[in-house]
C-alpha cells in the first residue's frame, strides 16, 4: 500500500508540474489526503481547514527535509516560496472535517475531555481545537492520524518546529493517547 502510495504521488507531482492553477496542482494533494482534503487512508492527515500558516510551515518543513517523509519531501521539493503561501492559502479554504458518524462513548469522551484540560490542550488549539495561526487545528482530525502523531511526539519521533509537544506529551500514557484521539476525531 505505501510504495503504491508513493507511486501514485510521484506520478502526479511529475503530471501536475505542468499544470497551471492551485486547483489541479492540487490532485496531488487529494490522491492521498482525499477529496477536498478529507482523508480516507489510514495515517494519513485531513488537510481541510486546517490554519495557512500552519500549513505553511508544515511544508516548508517538508521541502528542506527538517520534517521527513518521502511522499511529501517530493512534492514539497520544487515548491517556491510563493508556491507554499499559494498552497497554504488553499488548504485553509478546503472544508474542514467532520466528526466521525458513529455515536461516541459519553465515558471515553468525558474522560478523554479531562484530559484535554489537564494537559491544556485547549489553550494551544483553542477550546473547539479549531488551532489558530502556528498551531494545527485537531478537531475532527483521522483517529488514527491523531493517535500516530500523538505517539511520536511522545517518543520523540516526530519533531515540532520547537518542544512543546514533547514536553506535553511526556507524561500522557498510551491509554491516554488512545482517548485523546478517540475525542479528538469526534469533538463537535
Amino acid at each position: 500500500m505505501q510504495k503504491t502510495t508513493i507511486a501514485l504521488a510521484l506520478l502526479l507531482i511529475a503530471s501536475s508540474a505542468n499544470s497551471e492553477t492551485i486547483e489541479e496542482r492540487a490532485a496531488t494533494c487529494f490522491a492521498c489526503h482525499g477529496e477536498q482534503g478529507q482523508s480516507e487512508t489510514e495515517n494519513t492527515p485531513s488537510l481541510g481547514g486546517q490554519q495557512a500558516p500552519y500549513a505553511l510551515i508544515q511544508l516548508f518543513m517538508f521541502r528542506e527535509k527538517l520534517r521527513t517523509f518521502e511522499p511529501m519531501n517530493e512534492v514539497a521539493k520544487p515548491m517556491t516560496d510563493d508556491d507554499l503561501r499559494n498552497f497554504s492559502d488553499f488548504i485553509a479554504k478546503l472544508p474542514k472535517p467532520k466528526p466521525t458518524a458513529d455515536a461516541p462513548d459519553p465515558a471515553r469522551m468525558q474522560r478523554a475531555q479531562e484530559l484535554t484540560m489537564k494537559y491544556h490542550c485547549n489553550s494551544c488549539h483553542h477550546q473547539d481545537f479549531s488551532g489558530g495561526d502556528n498551531v494545527p487545528r485537531i478537531a475532527n482530525q483521522r483517529e488514527d492520524y491523531l493517535a500516530k502523531t500523538l505517539s511520536e511526539y511522545k517518543d520523540n519521533s516526530r519533531h515540532g518546529y520547537d518542544g512543546t509537544m514533547a514536553d506535553v506529551m511526556g507524561p500522557v500514557t498510551p491509554e491516554q493517547i488512545k482517548d485523546l484521539a478517540y475525542f479528538l476525531a469526534r469533538v463537535h
